[in-house]
């Protein structure tokens, strides 16, 4: 079991016309891992975090110091990438106020340069498959994409499917919504074409504070096994890995994007789920302190389908999407305060594979140690004589008893 802190990475955005056109200046600065945030009305009382990634993304790509998407993807999306390759499941959303740039981040633009981390990490995907050159292993991907809309959930690859679909909770492998559309791939233009299905479908709005502001969560899954036929043991083996890839909808006030009837009811419902996340990560930072049990994972659709990817099996990442203005700053301010809590947040993650694809790894790290042992005393000939391998058994059990014994 491995376990390791969430990764959070905050990206900064450049002024959009709203902002310009009132005037808004930056107050987000940044160096290296950290990121500082001031209030021009008390400029001393400046508040200073540190995060895995600080991405300057404010002004124009001729900076030295100026955060690509695809310096974003080759930070976060490929290392979850690897991760899924290794066995693992994996997870990575963002998370910030309207029209702070999120769906950008995580979906981008067609426009070469402007792909977010979902297309790069799926081009990247069957890049590597195509790459492959061992005649054992083999891939099949399966993906799905859903929103979470008003605390129901809509199949994106389906939208005319009649109804929400229902979030169950299965005994073994825990919450999934029922008959979601899987669909099979063998090729990014597949899944390309599937995204641009899915993100036609998608509820957006115009509001004072986005012209196309999301009014769901999305939630893209890709449902990646590795086949692998063992010469060794003559087993087939799996491996499976789960790589969920969310784009929440903004944290948002009423009086800031001036919604009302439907937008505001809608807006209700996007900080009741966004609350819950909050209330998840703070129990999950405390648990961490006072081992207590409870963590309110159920108390929104949203959260119970992410209950892995927060504090269980997963390595997963978090991009918070800060707005620079002055304008902004009490929601900005909100949002690097999730993402500090965030980073304390340990998952418990495991390498999915069956257990033929256990045993064949065990033994073949059985080997290795044992080849070790033989290297540390000298007897590194027997490694390459097979006809002496009993002889080389005795001699590591030998070895193993001394270490064992106690010194008298």
């Amino acid at each position: 079991m491995a376990s390791a802190s969430v990764k959070v990475a905050v990206r900064v955005r450049p002024f959009n016309t709203r902002e310009t056109s009132r005037g808004a200046k930056c107050v987000i600065q940044m160096q290296e891992k950290s990121t500082c945030i001031y209030n021009l009305k008390q400029p001393k009382d400046a508040k200073n975090f540190t995060f895995d990634y600080s991405y300057w993304s404010h002004t124009s790509s001729e900076d030295p110091s100026f955060a690509t998407q695809r310096q974003v993807y080759l930070d976060i999306g490929e290392e979850m990438l690897l991760h899924a390759f290794e066995g693992y499941n994996v997870c990575i959303f963002a998370y910030g106020q309207t029209g702070a740039g999120k769906s950008y981040t995580m979906m981008g633009k067609q426009e070469p340069g402007q792909q977010g981390i979902i297309p790069q990490l799926c081009e990247d995907l069957f890049k590597r498959i195509v790459d492959n050159t061992d005649p054992d292993l083999s891939f099949t991907v399966e993906v799905s994409y859903m929103e979470i809309y008003c605390e129901r959930v809509r199949d994106l690859l389906n939208p005319k499917s009649k109804g929400p679909l229902r979030v169950r909770e299965h005994p073994i492998m825990g919450p999934y919504v029922e008959d979601l559309s899987k669909m099979a791939v063998t090729s990014y233009s597949d899944i390309a074409d599937l995204m641009d299905c899915g993100n036609k479908a998608r509820t957006v709005a115009a509001t004072n504070m986005n012209e196309t502001s999301s009014r769901s969560h999305a939630v893209f899954t890709i449902v990646f096994t590795q086949h692998r036929h063992d010469q060794m043991t003559n087993l087939d083996t799996e491996k499976v890995s789960k790589i969920s890839l969310v784009d929440l909808a903004g944290s948002e006030r009423a009086d800031s994007t001036g919604a009302k009837g439907m937008r505001l009811k809608e807006g209700a419902n996007i900080n009741k789920s966004l609350t819950t996340l909050g209330k998840v990560i703070s129990a999950l930072q405390s648990n961490k302190k006072r081992k207590s049990d409870f963590i309110p994972y159920r108390d929104s659709v949203l959260t119970w389908l992410l209950r892995e990817n927060l504090g269980g099996n997963s390595r997963t990442a978090m991009i918070a999407a800060l707005s620079p203005a002055d304008i902004n700053y009490e929601e900005t301010l909100s949002t690097l305060r999730y993402a500090d809590r965030a980073k304390q947040i340990r998952c418990n993650a495991v390498i999915n594979e069956d257990p033929n694809a256990r045993l064949v790894r065990e033994l073949k790290e059985e080997v290795n140690r044992l080849k070790e042992l033989l290297l540390a005393q000298g007897l590194s000939d027997l490694i390459t004589s097979p006809h002496l391998w009993p002889v080389c058994v005795e001699e590591c059990s030998l070895w193993d008893r001394n270490i064992d014994s106690p010194v008298v």
